[in-house]
């Protein structure tokens, strides 16, 4: 197998950026030979890593890939994708088509990097305007709004965030600010104090599952996503017992063969589609250091069907059983970690020095827990997202959303169950109700208890 392929790949060596210099990719689009999807073709020196950048750059163009044919043995990168927009259309805007090309050009060149170094589970870290913290550790009741209690209190305000819980773990990146000047923390003992409180309160009463934490002077370039797999990955959340047995037709079904005679292993996914799965899936395997060489894609009718043909970086199929059994809990670990569970609330309103805190003691107060979030900040608007569930489990019921509702303003949005009261269907068609933030409280009366 190509040396290439090992895992000194990251390293900037001369020749490799030269070979790319003398072989830039090549990407068409054909926006005529599909009647329901645009086809994107790249054509590249072939990398590690290289696939999972060219998914990266599709999915953060809020694109949906329905299908794909991959093939990249030898020296040749050769990828075909069938894609859509979010609502299953073929891309008409030729602003997006351009960005698809600029953008992979950029993701592939000489100058780019694809596998960034890994960092410890809880970090922070300082840029000019923002600090990134990564937290991982026992997921519980509450524990979001702990977290953002804490920031607010230690003047810090959330500018974006993502947070991620599965099988009892919890992982989050976050971005945030001083909460006077509206950049970067970058005062030394500041930033230990947040790593002290952070640290202890991620730790609770479980001493040998509590989370690190580092102070780097650097940020990380690694795709947001990407990096809370690897968090994930590294917390052993595959390893865990479910907390919630999953609903077992909902189950991803993930098998692994070997082809002998052409010393790959055969990775096979059955599965429930849903937005970034083929990211999820890609990214699980290049982090768990193997090659794609050739793979199927095909997603329809609300199912996924995903063929891998791998090898290790060190150029060997899966021989062991223990080999194939990690692989196999894996991929089932990152398709499971983005499925939507519980309702999806939907928050639009002015954004405000610690509004996440606020919210998530209202959620706390009414007995929800946080499975999925994702903040961020768009001008002086907060758009956030959160998946809900009853703390114990079950469904959210309509008095539960009418009081959080209220207590927020009707502000909220909220998607699946429970459904709106048709007198709101015909009132608001979207459901989306705008009005008055909830009056400010101080922050320090919260408590941190639950979410």
């Amino acid at each position: 197998m190509d040396e290439r392929y090992g895992p000194t790949w990251d390293s900037d060596d001369e020749y490799d950026n030269f070979i790319r210099k003398m072989n830039p990719p090549r990407i068409e689009i054909d926006n005529d030979s599909c009647n329901d999807a645009t086809i994107v073709r790249v054509d590249s020196a072939n990398e590690y890593g290289i696939l999972l950048e060219v998914i990266q750059v599709l999915i953060d163009l809020n694109l949906v890939i329905s299908k794909a044919y991959i093939t990249s043995d030898g020296g040749w990168f050769m990828d075909v994708f069938n894609i859509t927009d979010k609502e299953g259309q073929k891309l008409k805007d030729k602003a997006t088509i351009l960005r698809i090309e600029d953008y992979i050009c950029k993701s592939l060149g000489a100058d780019s990097r694809y596998i960034p170094s890994r960092r410890r589970s809880v970090d922070v870290a300082a840029s000019s305007d923002h600090n990134v913290i990564e937290l991982t550790g026992t997921d519980r009741p509450g524990l979001l709004s702990e977290v953002s209690a804490v920031l607010a209190s230690l003047k810090c305000n959330v500018v974006s965030a993502e947070i991620w819980t599965h099988n009892t773990r919890a992982a989050a990146v976050m971005r945030v600010t001083d909460e006077d000047t509206g950049l970067a923390v970058t005062d030394t003992d500041r930033l230990e104090k947040i790593k002290e409180r952070l640290s202890y309160l991620l730790r609770g009463g479980n001493v040998s599952r509590g989370a690190a934490m580092a102070v780097s002077t650097g940020t990380s370039s690694t795709h947001t996503d990407r990096r809370l797999h690897q968090m994930m990955l590294d917390d052993g959340d595959h390893e865990q017992l479910h907390r919630h047995a999953p609903n077992q037709s909902q189950k991803p079904n993930v098998t692994v063969s070997n082809w002998n005679d052409k010393d790959y292993s055969v990775v096979t996914i059955r599965c429930k589609d849903r937005p970034k799965l083929l990211f999820d899936t890609v990214c699980t395997l290049t982090d768990l250091h193997y090659v794609v060489f050739h793979a199927n894609i095909d997603a329809k009718d609300n199912q996924a069907y995903q063929e891998f043909y791998v090898r290790h970086v060190n150029g060997s199929p899966m021989n062991t059983e223990a080999d194939r059994l990690r692989v196999i809990q894996c991929l089932e670990a990152a398709i499971e970690r983005r499925a939507s569970e519980g309702v999806k609330l939907e928050l639009c309103t002015n954004d405000k020095i610690g509004l996440l805190s606020e919210v998530t003691r209202i959620f706390r107060e009414n007995s929800l827990t946080v499975t999925r979030a994702e903040v961020s900040t768009r001008g002086r608007m907060a758009v956030n997202t959160f998946y809900v569930r009853d703390s114990t489990g079950g469904t959210v019921d309509q008095k539960t959303i009418d009081s959080i509702r209220q207590a927020i303003g009707q502000n909220i949005q909220v998607k699946g169950q429970p459904e709106p009261s048709e007198h709101e269907k015909k009132e608001s068609p979207t459901w989306f109700l705008f009005a008055n933030l909830f009056r400010p409280r101080s922050l320090y009366s919260f408590g941190m208890f639950m979410r």
